[in-house]
C-alpha cells in the first residue's frame, strides 16, 4: 500500500514497485487500526503474516482473505472482550516477497587471515555473488526483520554477506593447504561453501539457491610468488620436451626410417588422447529441483498449502526455532517443548583468545589472525 495514513484499514495489499523489497509492513510504523472483516489481498509470489500484540498469529498464502475469527482463531478471544468487535484491531500485517533475489554480492571488507603451508600467514580477499529466497516467512520475520517497516535486499545482503565471508574462511582453512592449489578449484569451493551455508541460512527461513566465487586474491607479493612458480613449471615442461625430442632423435638415428616412424606413431597414439580429453561438468547428485516442494524432515512431496507433512507429521509452517536444539516452536511459545529452555533467540559472538577479534557464531577460524577458535 505504500505509506498509509488512514484511520481504518479495510483493504490491505502491497505492490513492490522497486523489485528490491523482501518484506513490507502495513502500516509501516506502529500498529494499524485494522477493521474487523477487512480484506487482505495476497498476490502470487507473496505471503502475508498477521501480527497482534507483537506476536505472529496467522500466515496467509495468495488470494483474498477476510480477517475474521474463521481465519484468525485468536480473534475469538478478542471478541469476548467488551466491544471487542465494534472497534478496530490494533495489529500489523507483514508482506513477504517469495521470489528469488539474484546477484546479491558478497566480499571481504577486510582481508581474512589464511595459514599457507608454504608461505605462512597471508591475507586473502574474496568476492562473489549469491541468490536467496524466503521459504519460511514467519521464521524470517521473527529472526531477522523484527520491527522494521521495510527490509530490502541491501540490508539482507550486508548481513548474509558477513556470514558467507566467515564460513568461507572456515571452509578454505579446512580444504586448502596452500594458495598454489587454488586455480581450477573455484567451482568445487563454491559448491562446498554453499552446502556449508545451507544450515546457516535455514536458521532464518531462507534458502540459498546458488553461490559463486568470482575471485580469491592474495597480496601482490604472494601473486608474484605464484607467477614465479608458474614460470618454473613451464621451464620444467620445456626441459621434459627437450629430453623427449633428444631421445626421439637418438632413436631415429639408431633405427631405420620405417621402425622409427612406427615408434613415433605409437608415441603419438599415447599422447593424443591425453591432449584431447575433455572434462565433463556434472550436476551434483541429489540436487533438488527448484520447483519441488519437499518436507524438510522426510523429503517426501507435500501439497503446497499443507501445514504438517502428511507422511511424517513434521511442522511445515515454522513460526520460530529453538536456538538450542533446533526444534520447531509453536506460535507464542516461551519455552521449547523439547529441551525446555527459553525461546529467545540471542546469537552469541565468538571472541578469538589470541587477538581478541569478534567472529560470528560457530566460526572455526579467526578472520583476523587465522588461528583456530
Amino acid at each position: 500500500m505504500g505509506k498509509n495514513n488512514l484511520i481504518f484499514l479495510e483493504v490491505i495489499e502491497w505492490f513492490d514497485e522497486t523489485g528490491r523489497e523482501m518484506v513490507h509492513r502495513v502500516p509501516e510504523q506502529g500498529s494499524g487500526e485494522i477493521k474487523y472483516g477487512a480484506q487482505l489481498i495476497v498476490r502470487e509470489s507473496q505471503a502475508a503474516a498477521f501480527f497482534y500484540n507483537g506476536k505472529a498469529c496467522e500466515a496467509f498464502g495468495p488470494g483474498r482473505h477476510t480477517l475474521t475469527t474463521a481465519n484468525i482463531p485468536i480473534l475469538t478471544k478478542i471478541a469476548s472482550l467488551p466491544w471487542g468487535l465494534t472497534s478496530p484491531l490494533r495489529a500489523e500485517v507483514y508482506f513477504v516477497n517469495l521470489k528469488v533475489f539474484t546477484n546479491l554480492k558478497w566480499g571481504t571488507r577486510d582481508p581474512v587471515a589464511f595459514k599457507d603451508k608454504e608461505l605462512g600467514l597471508i591475507r586473502l580477499r574474496a568476492f562473489g555473488i549469491f541468490n536467496v529466497q524466503v521459504v519460511q516467512p514467519l521464521l524470517f520475520i521473527n529472526r531477522l526483520v523484527g520491527t522494521q517497516g521495510v527490509y530490502g535486499t541491501d540490508e539482507i545482503a550486508e548481513y548474509l554477506g558477513r556470514v558467507v565471508v566467515s564460513r568461507f574462511n572456515d571452509y578454505l582453512g579446512e580444504h586448502i593447504d596452500t594458495v598454489f592449489s587454488l586455480p581450477g578449484r573455484y567451482e568445487e569451493l563454491s559448491r562446498g561453501l554453499r552446502n556449508r551455508l545451507q544450515a546457516d541460512f535455514e536458521t532464518y527461513g531462507i534458502a540459498l539457491n546458488a553461490l559463486y566465487i568470482h575471485s580469491i586474491t592474495p597480496p601482490p607479493e604472494v601473486q608474484k610468488a605464484i607467477d614465479d612458480k608458474s614460470r618454473l613449471a613451464v621451464f620444467d615442461d620445456l626441459n621434459r620436451l627437450l629430453q623427449l625430442k633428444a631421445s626421439m632423435a637418438i632413436e631415429k638415428a639408431a633405427e631405420s626410417a620405417s621402425p622409427g616412424a612406427a615408434g613415433l606413431a605409437l608415441g603419438l597414439g599415447f599422447l593424443v588422447p591425453g591432449l584431447l580429453g575433455a572434462r565433463r561438468a556434472e550436476t551434483p547428485p541429489g540436487t533438488p529441483s527448484p520447483d519441488s516442494l519437499q518436507c524438510p524432515d522426510c523429503r517426501a512431496l507435500v501439497p503446497p498449502d499443507a501445514r504438517f507433512c502428511p507422511h511424517c507429521g513434521h511442522q511445515l509452517l515454522v513460526f520460530d526455532r529453538c536456538s538450542h536444539c533446533g526444534k520447531n516452536l509453536p506460535p507464542q511459545a516461551k519455552y521449547c517443548p523439547r529441551c525446555g529452555k527459553p525461546t529467545q533467540h540471542k546469537p552469541e559472538a565468538k571472541t578469538c583468545s589470541r587477538c581478541g577479534a569478534v567472529n560470528l557464531t560457530e566460526s572455526v577460524y579467526c578472520n583476523q589472525c587465522g588461528e583456530k577458535l
